[in-house]
């Protein structure tokens, strides 16, 4: 003010992510079906920016407590529950979550210990490339049991016609187990798999 009268005023807004809208439709991709926000903001700040960024479960004015009575009550549904976040009263949030990812570049230390994932980088496109690395390394370990469990059930049948000696079937196992390995280590250098 100058002589007691207004002459103008500063705002101040959270600004949102550049990568924010697409990261919320890159985990939609990924089969992602429930996007929430949990915060300690006002609802009307944390409305808008879900309205941004495509989530339409707004949960604010939440204190560190609420937030894990909110994950504690999703329905198994709704699980596995992911929580990211960067913040000391994301911490304990981070720690219920089935997976706590936390954003580790800018974030709190506490954050970070108490996240089963710590992005570096600070970039949310990295959580969707989690997912998405999770969901293929799943893919391929599932692979891998079942070639491993129908190339056992095959070599059962005709070692029960006595064709393959003893000797030969124990030779059989460790190749069996060999090869199912070898085709989860495909989990290790996948196309997608990038350090995050």
């Amino acid at each position: 003010s100058v002589d007691h009268k207004l002459c103008g005023y500063v705002t101040f807004t959270d600004e949102i992510r550049p990568e924010a809208e697409l990261t919320m439709r890159q985990l939609k991709q990924h089969g992602v079906k429930h996007l929430m926000i949990l915060t300690g903001d006002q609802i009307t700040t944390a409305q808008s920016v879900a309205q941004k960024v495509g989530i339409s479960d707004v949960q604010a004015d939440l204190l560190p407590q609420d937030k894990i009575t909110a994950i504690k009550s999703l329905t198994e549904a709704r699980r596995p529950a992911i929580m990211v976040g960067d913040g000391v009263n994301d911490a304990p949030s981070l720690a219920m979550a089935d997976v706590g990812i936390a954003m580790g570049a800018n974030g709190s230390s506490a954050a970070s210990e108490s996240a089963d994932v710590v992005i570096l980088k600070d970039d949310l496109r990295r959580v969707a490339k989690a997912v998405e690395i999770s969901q293929d390394t799943m893919r391929v370990a599932k692979q891998a049991v079942l070639l491993g469990l129908f190339i056992c059930v095959l070599l059962m049948l005709i070692a029960t016609t006595g064709i393959l000696p003893a000797l030969v079937g124990a030779m059989m196992q460790e190749i069996i187990d060999t090869v199912s390995i070898l085709w989860a280590l495909r989990a290790r250098g996948g196309q997608h798999h990038r350090a995050l």
